[in-house]
């Protein structure tokens, strides 16, 4: 805890809110000294020598000393490997029991005492002492772990089920020139430089800059990109955690190399993990297949939305959308926050600010240009006592109720919003089928979506972790457990939730979530935002950082709260947090009930109109965004990718963290610093064209481009071929960027198909010289007509 913690929770005595987080805080910990096992003197071990294999289908077991390894190839390329027992099996994060073993890998004897299994994509090396190497086919090492450490107390822990009972630590080596990416969302990055990551979600008690962690969502995903390849590792335990990085150094001349050093410390839970190794698009495929297809949010969700905490009125929602209307501005949504639930309760309407809260979001959706939705946030927090109905329904559930529950089988209460709350189990199947049936409230009052909130969860404390006690106790899908298993997934238990109880009561429709924290294989469920990150350039800075991040980590749809959350952001800083926004998946403008406005005629003329150019564009690029988010569904790919996702080989490109590809076709370099009207802007290979001049650039190299106040420098990929809105507004039009002479290029379209659950057709196309004039021809070699060409 720092001062500044210190100074507010000595502040928070005084108000009836702090005395009860007080109260509440002090539960817990009570709560915890009861119902915690005590560890006691603890033994440490490592596996020993190898004594015999086992050859099973993919792989086989290798029995050492004291402990015994199972290492499986997968139909597909991805490796799994588990210690102790541990198979891929219960998993929050794995669909279904995996891939199903190749059986074309084998194990067989290696050098040294060792053993192998080889397969088409990857090699295994297992030394008699528990090193595990990951190999490329031609022998070059991606991955090297060294034997595991692991720390079990020399008496039986009463209660330590699900692997509580052993801390465990796993130190990995990779290139000396490999970067690391991933881990969630991290401010710092999206490139993870020399420090301590701590894998717990958390919530960071208020704004955020780059220099915090950890935040809402941690994974322990690590993507390694180094010349000799890349790959993406898994170590599927939900635990508390912390991975130390320390980036390698290659050696001068004839010196040799140091290598790059991850090592992770887990305070229990399985040893196991899966490891993806190929191209950066080929291992978030694999990625993709192996945890689940990200969902697709419905078309309108790809365009700019509106949320405040303090609207307080329908009137007021009124009057902000007609700010839009009347000025023409584009807007698809607008989101409701606690200030409209009747005192703070979830799953409830405050009568007196919002009477007809069905009649307003009937009148937003017939608005012109496709109407406005209204979207409603949902906290896990239910208010408890009696009368309480949401309440009173969950104690009905099941046997003991829908909620969390201590060691002594007492109900955990916390301290949130509404006052003392109790928290749904969402680990436990019965309690997500009655959740998910709540949501038909939501969708009765004419919201036709959902954001997620609080949900790491939170329980106001003044002191320690702002969460549950980690006694308490967790259904774990049958498994049982406590808190500190369940801490990290909760967040993904009430997506799925959500998710499935939509689909339920609207079979027919996608349905759009998003959520404010989550763990590996959350976009089943759909996506994800900044949370409440600070109004500051820094802040603007670790907005990119989130999204790159979290895309790598299989979370294709997010963004930040646009200008920040908590202050009054400069008139400079919100345009050119719009302007980055703008070619965001998620782009949302989102403030505190404190904060300045975030309406764009609320910053003067000329911010007005230069915002409106950027929604415009947004809006013409809409049916990109589109393409994208199937695309993405289909193949794992994000939709905002680092400079370097087509060349992992270009060293350049893997530090360069400031600007990123939108899809194949376009790179966008936003203006992240104050004051500044050009930028420098390292590009890939090929020809670029910038969007606004038309000027042509060749990479690789860096490049320095004006970038006043009205636009940020954003360039096309020559022969580009882009589906964009036409101008009737309605139908999708193709705009082709000339390609260099001799070249061809090319694109791929997937228009809507529809409100549901249809698969879209892929449409693709080439473009070509043909003579003095570029064509684009369709899959069967027929001429497109009507081809906006650019770039000539």
């Amino acid at each position: 805890m720092n001062g500044q913690d210190l100074v507010r929770a000595v502040k928070d005595i005084g108000t009836a809110r702090g005395r009860r987080a007080w109260r509440s805080a002090w539960r817990h910990r009570r709560a915890d000294a009861e119902g915690l096992p005590r560890r006691g003197a603890e033994r440490a071990r490592v596996p020993g020598l190898l004594t015999g294999t086992e050859p099973r289908p993919g792989g086989g077991v290798l029995r050492f000393a004291r402990s015994e390894l199972l290492v499986r190839v997968t139909l597909g390329g991805a490796v799994f490997w588990g210690w102790d027992g541990a198979g891929p099996t219960p998993s929050c994060a794995v669909l279904g029991g995996g891939p199903e073993p190749d059986p074309r890998a084998v194990l067989e004897p290696d050098t040294g005492g060792g053993w192998r299994v080889v397969s088409e994509r990857v090699t295994v090396a297992v030394s008699r002492h528990g090193q595990v190497e990951v190999r490329t086919p031609g022998g070059a090492v991606l991955r090297r772990e060294r034997p595991p450490r692991w720390w079990e107390p020399v008496q039986p822990v009463e209660g330590a089920e699900g692997g509580a009972g052993a801390r465990w630590l796993l130190r990995s080596e990779v290139p000396a020139d490999a970067r690391f990416f991933g881990l969630g969302g991290r401010a710092s990055g999206p490139r993870l430089r020399d420090g301590v990551y701590r894998l717990w979600n958390t919530d960071p008690r208020g704004g955020f800059g780059p220099g915090d962690d950890p935040l809402y969502i941690t994974m322990p995903v690590q993507l390694v990109v180094a010349d000799a390849g890349t790959h993406l590792v898994f170590y599927d335990d939900s635990w508390d955690g912390r991975v130390s990085l320390r980036e390698g150094e290659e050696g001068a001349g004839s010196g040799a190399d140091r290598p790059g050093v991850s090592e992770l410390r887990m305070d229990g839970g399985p040893l196991r993990c899966w490891v993806l190794v190929g191209t950066p698009a080929r291992v978030l495929q694999g990625w993709s297949g192996l945890t689940g297809a990200a969902a697709v949010p419905p078309e309108w969700a790809l365009g700019y939305q509106h949320a405040r905490w303090g609207f307080g009125s329908a009137a007021e929602v009124r009057r902000v959308v007609r700010g839009y209307v009347s000025r023409g501005i584009a807007l698809a949504a607008v989101h409701l926050d606690i200030d409209h639930y009747d005192g703070h309760r979830v799953f409830t309407v405050d009568p007196e600010r919002f009477p007809d809260l069905p009649g307003l979001a009937r009148e937003l959706r017939e608005l012109p240009r496709g109407g406005v939705r209204l979207v409603s946030i949902v906290d896990p927090a239910v208010k408890a006592g009696p009368g309480e109905a949401v309440y009173e329904a969950g104690g009905a559930v099941g046997d003991a109720g829908a909620f969390v529950r201590d060691a002594r089988g007492r109900e955990v209460r916390g301290e949130v919003w509404p006052g003392s709350c109790a928290y749904p189990d969402f680990t436990d199947p019965a309690v997500r089928e009655w959740w998910g049936g709540l949501y038909e409230e939501r969708l009765a009052n004419g919201f036709a979506g959902v954001w997620h909130d609080m949900n790491e969860p939170v329980s106001f404390a003044p002191l320690g972790d702002t969460t549950l006690p980690r006694s308490a106790r967790h259904a774990l899908d049958g498994a049982g457990g406590d808190h500190r298993a369940a801490h990290n997934v909760y967040a993904l238990g009430m997506a799925r939730a959500g998710y499935e109880g939509l689909v339920r009561l609207r079979p027919d429709e996608r349905p759009f979530l998003f959520s404010r924290s989550g763990w590996a294989g959350m976009q089943r469920y759909g996506g994800t935002w900044s949370g409440d990150v600070e109004t500051s350039w820094p802040g603007l800075r670790a907005s990119l950082a989130l999204v790159l991040g979290l895309g790598l980590c299989g979370v294709p749809y997010s963004g930040p709260d646009v200008g920040g959350f908590g202050g009054s952001p400069s008139p400079e800083l919100y345009l050119r947090w719009l302007q980055l926004g703008s070619y965001l998946p998620l782009f949302r403008t989102h403030a505190a009930i404190w904060a300045g406005r975030r309406e764009p005629w609320e910053f003067g003329a000329e911010v007005e109109e230069h915002a409106r150019a950027a929604l415009a564009e947004r809006e013409r690029l809409r049916p990109y965004f589109v393409t994208l988010a199937h695309l993405a569904r289909r193949t794992g790919a994000p939709y905002v990718r680092p400079l370097w996702w087509g060349s992992p080989e270009e060293r350049g490109l893997r530090d360069c963290e400031d600007a990123f590809l939108l899809g194949d076709a376009l790179l966008v370099a936003p203006v992240l610093e104050c004051g500044a009207d050009r930028r420098a802007v390292r590009l890939p290979r090929g020809r670029w064209y910038d969007t606004v001049t038309g000027v042509a650039y060749e990479g690789p190299g860096q490049v320095l481009i004006d970038a006043p106040l009205g636009r940020i420098p954003v360039l096309a990929r020559a022969g580009s071929v882009i589906p964009v809105l036409a101008a009737d507004g309605s139908s999708v039009a193709l705009e082709v960027w000339a390609p260099a002479r001799g070249r061809t290029g090319g694109g791929v379209v997937i228009r809507e198909p529809g409100v549901g659950f249809e698969v879209g057709v892929v449409e693709r196309y080439t473009s070509r010289w043909a003579g003095d004039e570029v064509v684009v021809l369709a899959e069967g070699g027929d001429r497109v007509a009507g081809v906006t060409v650019r770039g000539l």
